[in-house]
């Protein structure tokens, strides 16, 4: 109700002026009545009136497809066109070639009644090779208008395997490496870059139009923070991670634009991991879904946000982001919590990947997240639908 009044007495100021210090006495003092301050309101007005409603759960048996097993998907992307979906496995090469598959998911009104597998195709790099044993950590794909696939490498320090964001086609074929700021990148000293295996977990691209030749946006986000951000390894800091904006152009190479910092929400009592696995920018540019997975006594978890780039700080300029934000005058990111996956009644497993895809009979989007079984018996390939609209 004060929401609507608020909006009928900001119509009049462009009338009558005077009624604009009306109308800020007013709602500021409904407010205050209300024990809702204008700060607070304001926060509200930044996100979409989003709603996220559960469908339901499919399980992918754990099987051999063409000589491949089907297993560590961690991330899915949709072909709308097309109507299909790449499906990117975490396997590093070890028990078949780093390799993603095509395919359809047979959605009957609210449930997934199937996902049919149709295809393999095996990364290879520049020299037109798959890619050798250990030498790759596939973990984010996106489906970008140039028919092509964005994928990131997450990065293993430890393994020796480099983190990489690249544009493959749709036969596997490296076509271009985007540059990552030497700040991401390890050295000898271990003071800097990504740690070990929470690199570029999660990749989404921001698309506003359909046409091949026109450029789109292209973010990625570490799993955790840089070494050089939380060099204590205190949990406050190791809950700061930093997102990449890259403009992808046809003409000339893609260009970093910006760098934004996302907090972590603080991980459950026992957690032993957690992170951020997946980004997925929503058609209004400037707005972003965000999974936060954790792993500890109680099994998995997961949160689901509504992320706003809004007045967040430009911290591309910021090599060592230590110590108080406050102090350092960064604003971050503005997050809001739309689902907690731990109230659906269900067990999850390691969710890591997340897209949009059809429409739902009622017209809204549907949603749907996957999990990395980690290639484990005891664990499983999960699928979960839900409904995302405006409401």
């Amino acid at each position: 109700m004060i929401d609507r009044f608020y909006k009928r007495l900001t119509a009049e100021n462009l009338r009558f002026p005077i009624l604009g210090l009306i109308a800020s006495l007013i709602v500021t003092f409904s407010l205050g009545a209300c024990g809702v301050s204008p700060q607070v309101l304001a926060e509200q007005r930044m996100f979409l009136p989003l709603s996220v409603e559960f469908l339901g759960e499919y399980q992918l048996p754990q099987a051999d497809y063409q000589g491949t097993r089907v297993g560590g998907l961690s991330a899915i992307t949709y072909d709308r066109a097309n109507n299909r979906f790449y499906l990117l496995s975490d396997d590093r090469s070890q028990k078949a070639p780093a390799r993603f598959y095509r395919a359809s998911l047979q959605i009957n009104g609210e449930k997934i009644e199937k996902v049919n597998l149709e295809a393999v195709t095996f990364l290879k790099d520049g020299k037109g090779e798959t890619f050798k044993k250990g030498s790759i950590d596939p973990e984010g794909i996106a489906f970008s208008p140039r028919q092509t696939l964005f994928i990131s490498s997450e990065g293993a320090v430890k393994q020796g395997i480099a983190p990489f964001i690249a544009e493959f086609d749709l036969q596997g074929q490296l076509k271009e490496s985007l540059l990552i700021p030497n700040r991401f990148l390890p050295d000898d000293t271990n003071q800097k870059g990504i740690q070990d295996n929470l690199g570029f977990e999660s990749l989404t691209l921001g698309i506003t139009s359909t046409l091949k030749d026109d450029p789109f946006r292209l973010f990625t986000a570490t799993e955790s923070a840089l070494i050089q951000d939380s060099p204590t390894g205190k949990r406050a800091e190791n809950l700061r991670v930093r997102l990449l904006h890259y403009v992808i152009d046809p003409i000339g190479a893609p260009v970093l634009v910006s760098e934004q910092l996302y907090v972590l929400d603080e991980p459950p009592s026992g957690a032993r991991y957690y992170g951020l696995t997946e980004l997925l920018a929503l058609e209004k540019e400037g707005y972003f879904l965000s999974l936060e997975r954790t792993f500890g006594l109680e099994g998995f978890g997961a949160k689901l946000f509504q992320v706003v780039n809004g007045s967040a700080t430009d911290t591309s300029k910021i090599a060592r982001i230590p110590g108080e934000l406050e102090a350092l005058q960064v604003q971050p990111l503005r997050k809001k919590l739309l689902l907690d996956l731990g109230t659906l009644g269900i067990d999850l497993d390691n969710l890591e990947g997340m897209t949009l895809g059809p429409r739902l009979a009622d017209g809204s989007r549907s949603l749907i997240l996957v999990s990395d079984d980690n290639f484990n018996p005891n664990q499983v390939n999960q699928f979960l639908l839900f409904r995302l609209k405006e409401k």
